[in-house]
C-alpha cells in the first residue's frame, strides 16, 4: 500500500481531523470571525461619512459648492474602498484588484478631477458599498457573535456554573423561578445536555461564519474591484500587445527565411548563370553542366518560397479548409499521425488560420521533443467553441508554465479569447487542448 512521508522524519504523516471537526481551531474560522467582529465599526463609520457626504453635496448642490464637496465624499469612499480589499485580502484570503483609476483626460487641474471622479462608475460602486455594507455588518455581526459566544459558553458550561450565585441553595443557570418553584440547570445529566448542546454550536457555527463572510467576500468582489468592461480592456490591451509582438516576430523570421534562404540561392542562382553565359561560347559543356546545376537551385529556392508561404498561410487551407490542410501538415511530421476533423462547417477565416498554425506548432514539438512513436489530431466544434486535440504517446513532462514554445502558443490563443490545456505526466502521454471561439 502506498504511504506518504514527511519531508523531514521519513515517518508517516498522523492522520488529519475531519474538516467539520478542526473547524472551529482552525485560523480560517477565527480571521474570518474577526473581520465580520471588525465589520461593524467600520460600516458605521463609512455609512455616516458617506452618507453624509452625500447629503451636504446634495443639498449644497444648487450653489456650486456641494460638487466638490460631492466627488471629496466619492473619493473617500475609494480609500474606504483600499481598507476593505485590504481587509478581505488578510482576513478572508481573497485578493481583489484595485478598480480603474479616475482618468482626468486632458485636463489636470481640480475641475478636470471632479468631474472624473462624479463620471466614474468605481466611485459610485463604492458609495454604493458603503452605504448597503453597514445593514449587513449589523446582521453578520450579531449572528456571528451571538452564536460564537453562546456555543462556546454552553460548551464550557460545566467549568464555570459552580460560579453563578446559588439560587435556593443550587448553583447553575436558573431557566425559570416564582415564589414555589425553580428550574435550574445544576444536575450532572441537564449540565451535560447542556455541553452537548453547546458542542453542537461549537462545530456547527464555523460554517455559518463562512457563509456569512462569503456574502461579504461577494459584496467586495462586486463592488470594489474593477468592472468586468474595464478587466475586458486590460485582457484586450494586454491581447494586443501580445499579437503586435507576434506580428514584430513572424515579420523578423520572414525576413530572416528570405535573407538567409531564397535570396541568398537566388544570388548564387544569378552568379552562376552569369558564369554559364561567358562559358557559353569558349566551353559548352561546362556552360551546360552549370546551367543544369542552376536548374537544381532554382527548384530548391521554388521550394523554400512554397514552404515559406505556407507559413504564412497555405493555399490549401484556403481553398479546401482544415481537413486537408492539416492531413498536410500531418504527412510532413516524423511520427505517424492520425487526423480527424469533425465540423459541420468552416469556422471564420481567423480562427481556421490559429487553428492550423496551432497544430503545426503542436506536431512540430511532437517531432523535436516528444519521442513519440504516434500522434492523434482531433478537430470538432462545441456550442460556440471550435476544439483541437493534439495527442501522443511521447515521454511526456510538457510545461507550459516552463517558458518556450507552449508558453508562447498559450499567450497567443489568449489574446484571441482561446484557451490552451496541457495535460502531460511524466512518462506521457501528452495531451494538449486548444479552445477558439467559432466567430463563423
Amino acid at each position: 500500500m502506498a504511504m506518504a512521508y514527511g519531508p523531514d522524519t521519513g515517518r508517516p504523516r498522523p492522520p488529519r481531523a475531519p474538516a467539520w471537526l478542526a473547524a472551529p481551531l482552525s485560523a480560517r474560522t477565527w480571521r474570518e470571525f474577526c473581520h465580520l467582529v471588525v465589520g461593524l465599526p467600520l460600516g458605521v463609520l463609512y455609512f455616516v461619512m458617506s452618507v453624509t457626504a452625500l447629503a451636504v453635496g446634495a443639498g449644497l448642490v444648487v450653489t456650486f459648492v456641494g460638487v466638490p464637496v460631492l466627488a471629496t465624499g466619492l473619493a473617500l469612499c475609494r480609500g474606504f474602498g483600499v481598507v476593505e480589499r485590504a481587509r478581505a485580502r488578510t482576513l478572508l484570503g481573497t485578493r481583489v484588484a484595485a478598480p480603474e483609476p479616475v482618468r482626468t483626460g486632458p485636463g489636470s487641474g481640480p475641475l478636470a478631477w471632479i468631474g472624473a471622479t462624479l463620471k466614474s462608475g468605481a466611485s459610485w460602486r463604492h458609495l454604493l458599498y458603503a452605504v448597503v455594507h453597514l445593514p449587513w455588518a449589523v446582521l453578520a455581526f450579531s449572528v456571528a457573535v451571538t452564536l460564537w459566544t453562546t456555543a462556546w459558553a454552553l460548551l464550557t458550561y460545566p467549568l464555570w456554573q459552580w460560579l453563578l450565585p446559588l439560587h435556593g441553595g443550587r448553583s447553575g443557570v436558573q431557566l425559570y423561578g416564582d415564589g414555589g418553584h425553580s428550574v435550574v440547570l445544576d444536575t450532572a445529566p441537564e449540565v451535560g445536555a447542556v455541553s452537548l448542546i453547546g458542542l453542537v454550536l461549537v462545530l456547527g457555527t464555523p460554517w455559518v461564519i463562512r457563509a456569512l463572510a462569503g456574502v461579504d467576500r461577494l459584496l467586495v468582489l462586486g463592488l470594489l474591484g474593477p468592472s468586468r468592461l474595464a478587466s475586458r480592456v486590460v485582457e484586450l490591451e494586454s491581447g494586443r500587445g501580445v499579437v503586435v509582438d507576434t506580428a514584430a516576430a513572424d515579420l523578423r523570421r520572414i525576413e530572416r527565411d528570405l535573407h538567409d534562404g531564397a535570396q541568398a540561392r537566388l544570388v548564387a542562382l544569378a552568379m552562376g548563370l552569369g558564369l554559364a553565359k561567358e562559358k557559353a561560347t569558349e566551353d559548352p559543356q561546362a556552360a551546360a553542366r552549370m546551367v543544369e546545376e542552376a536548374h537544381g537551385e532554382v527548384k530548391l529556392a521554388l521550394r523554400e518560397l512554397r514552404d515559406l508561404a505556407r507559413g504564412i498561410h497555405p493555399a490549401v487551407l484556403t481553398d479546401r479548409g482544415l481537413d486537408a490542410a492539416l492531413s498536410s501538415v500531418a504527412s510532413r511530421c516524423t511520427v505517424p499521425v492520425t487526423v480527424t476533423v469533425d465540423l459541420p462547417e468552416r469556422p471564420a477565416p481567423a480562427t481556421e488560420g490559429t487553428a492550423y498554425f496551432t497544430v503545426c506548432e503542436l506536431l512540430e514539438n511532437v517531432s523535436r521533443h516528444a519521442g513519440a512513436r504516434r500522434a492523434t489530431v482531433d478537430v470538432w466544434r462545441s456550442g460556440d467553441r471550435l476544439l483541437v486535440e493534439v495527442a501522443d504517446d511521447g515521454r511526456g513532462g510538457a510545461d507550459p508554465t516552463a517558458g518556450g514554445g507552449l508558453a508562447g502558443l498559450s499567450a497567443r490563443l489568449d489574446a484571441v479569447d482561446g484557451i490552451l490545456a496541457v495535460r502531460s505526466p511524466a512518462g506521457g502521454p501528452t495531451t494538449v487542448t486548444a479552445e477558439l471561439p467559432w466567430r463563423s
